[in-house]
């Protein structure tokens, strides 16, 4: 009988995430190069580049995922849905997909703590902002409005998702994002 030892281990594109993630934790995002997360994950560099374009994003790669499934949930909200409503649908989505508060801890306090990772983070949601908006337009909603919304459902994620990863928190991020869209709408009738 022939055995077969494998030369790689299964899930390399995990590996690489969970082995920068202690790095970037332990020594800082900029104190860790490319080759410590591969040597540390078992893989080559250029395994490593093959699932990832550069360091930035193993923290930033699920961002299209996330612009999609935002946009798709404000596309496919019901066409009486009010702007505000609609966008609220799309931070439901994206509570949907968000259940690692350990995870999310441990990012937010890499990303806080560089520089270049704090700009990243505010590309992301000005990237994301742009194609809520969009969106709203394409169901019809006039300038300045679909703007507004989009900035303000984006200001609502970002305060829900930093209450959230609050060690003090114990709601889930679901519900987070209800009661923060809930005190903008009274903050608005207000």
């Amino acid at each position: 009988m022939i055995c077969y030892v494998a030369r790689w281990k299964p899930d390399a594109k995990g590996r690489i995430a969970r082995a920068a993630m202690e790095l970037y934790g332990r020594r800082g995002y900029e104190r860790t190069t490319v080759a410590e997360i591969a040597q540390r994950a078992g893989v080559t560099e250029r395994t490593f580049f093959r699932h990832f374009a550069d360091k930035r994003e193993v923290l930033f790669g699920g961002s299209r995922r996330l612009q999609d499934l935002m946009v798709g949930a404000v596309t496919s909200a019901p066409a009486s849905a009010a702007p505000i409503d609609a966008v609220g649908a799309a931070l439901q989505a994206c509570a949907a997909v968000l259940n690692d508060r350990q995870f999310s801890r441990q990012r937010q306090a890499i990303v806080a703590a560089s520089e270049e990772l704090r700009e990243r983070e505010l590309i992301k949601m000005a990237t994301l902002t742009t194609a809520i908006a969009e969106a709203l337009r394409g169901r019809g909603v006039k300038e300045p409005t679909a703007s507004l919304t989009a900035e303000a459902g984006i200001a609502v994620f970002r305060v829900a998702f930093a209450s959230w990863v609050d060690p003090a928190n114990r709601k889930e991020v679901g519900e987070v994002m209800r009661d923060s869209l809930e005190q903008l709408k009274v903050a608005i009738s207000a």
